[in-house]
């Protein structure tokens, strides 16, 4: 079993901002592949499943709000007992431009929130995951920039990335292996 995690914070005021790029991903993903979301209140989640090679993939976007994503995902974990090599967070980058797409097989928050509360849930750096760059603004406090607007020159970048980052998640629950989806995917 396979889990796929898309960060993001829940309600219309959050929809087409920064932070919400890993909902994005799972919602085109889910657009594409015909799946529909309900709400899991005992994962604090909106969750879609479907079968990819007779292996069951669920796909979750926390209700919790950024800040608290691991509080959903390890209800998830520990409930379906999913081991941590068959996990996927996609989420927003700070630190990479508009557009760019980063796969990495684990490593730190790198000071995101979100990947932060499921570190300190889950226990372990050791999770894949999917980075969509959404730049930084030295002159907009990180909160507010995170939760602002995507700015309308990087919509048509950050939309292709969004639409890569749907592709390469496609490709992980095909079991194509991890350090290939990354080496196309990944840009400099």
């Amino acid at each position: 079993m396979k889990l796929i995690i898309g960060l993001g914070n829940p309600g219309s005021l959050y929809v087409n901002t920064r932070h919400n790029m890993g909902f994005k991903a799972l919602e085109l993903l889910a657009e594409r592949e015909g799946l529909s979301f309900s709400e899991e209140k005992k994962f604090k989640c909106l969750l879609a499943q479907k079968n990819y090679k007779g292996e069951k993939v669920l796909f979750a976007k926390p209700l919790t709000y950024m800040n608290l994503s691991g509080d959903s995902v390890i209800l998830l974990i520990n409930y379906y007992k999913i081991p941590v090599e068959d996990i996927l967070v996609v989420c927003d980058d700070l630190d990479s431009n508009p557009g760019r797409v980063r796969l990495r097989a684990d490593g730190s928050s790198g000071g995101h929130n979100g990947l932060k509360s499921i570190i300190q849930n889950i226990g372990t750096e050791k999770f894949k995951r999917i980075k969509l760059g959404i730049g930084r603004d030295k002159n907009i406090a990180v909160p507010d920039y995170v939760l602002g607007q995507v700015k309308k020159e990087d919509l048509e970048v950050t939309n292709e990335a969004i639409c890569q980052a749907a592709d390469a998640i496609l490709e992980f629950v095909n079991d194509v292996p991890f350090v290939k989806i990354a080496s196309k995917y990944s840009k400099k």
